[in-house]
């Protein structure tokens, strides 16, 4: 599907938050929240503090709403989305709003989540992953999301469910920070280590087995 086409649907105005400028977003019909950023979204942006020279990843960007806001700030931006449509309604939604200098730190990628983005150094990531359906998509946006941070960076996620997605959060990163807004939960995660932290736990538990079998060993050994 050409941007031609994705351009002539549904078009929006948003009010870019670090400069209040507005800027116009067009999409197709089809796509997620197609007439105006979802609810979920604005409540990630929230507490979103996009900086200049931050290195930011938008991962599902759909018409590019947080990676402009990000862009907007001076961030260098990766967006990426799996379905065609919206990288093309990204790409030209980008073209359309910022110039030449600014559209030059940004980048969209169509990616099956992380397949096509190979940087591991993003100091934030920013998803509203699909919560209507299992937790493929999400379990595979926090595990890799963790692979693609620096030190230090963070993971920002907002979905309308708390209990799986704090446990798989704090697995992975040893840590969450919760905030409800409206309905949704934004999970803020920073990377603190350069393993899971489940990963890190299960190693811990086999050196103290071993420690505690290597003691053992020493106690049933005969006294010169």
């Amino acid at each position: 599907m050409g941007s031609d086409h994705v351009c002539k649907n549904i078009e929006y105005r948003f009010m870019l938050p670090s400069s209040g400028r507005e800027i116009s977003l067009r999409a197709s019909g089809d796509m997620f929240s197609p007439s105006g950023p979802d609810r979920g979204t604005l409540a990630m942006l929230d507490y979103s503090d996009f900086a200049s020279g931050q290195k930011v990843l938008d991962l599902g960007c759909g018409t590019g709403i947080v990676g402009f806001c990000a862009l907007e700030a001076g961030a260098l931006v990766t967006m990426c989305d799996v379905a065609p449509e919206a990288v093309a309604a990204a790409n030209a939604n980008l073209k359309a709003n910022f110039d030449i200098a600014a559209a030059g730190r940004a980048r969209v990628v169509l990616s099956d989540g992380f397949d096509a983005v190979s940087d591991n150094d993003f100091d934030v990531i920013l998803s509203n992953p699909p919560y209507h359906t299992d937790f493929s998509v999400a379990k595979q946006f926090i595990e890799g999301s963790f692979y693609h941070l620096t030190a230090g960076g963070r993971l920002l996620m907002v979905t309308k469910r708390l209990t799986w997605y704090k446990n798989k959060l704090t697995s992975i990163f040893g840590g969450v920070k919760v905030r409800e807004a409206g309905g949704y939960y934004v999970f803020i995660a920073e990377k603190r280590q350069s393993k899971p932290f489940s990963a890190v736990q299960k190693v811990k538990k086999l050196q103290k087995r071993q420690e505690e079998r290597a003691n053992a060993d020493l106690r049933r050994k005969p006294k010169n």
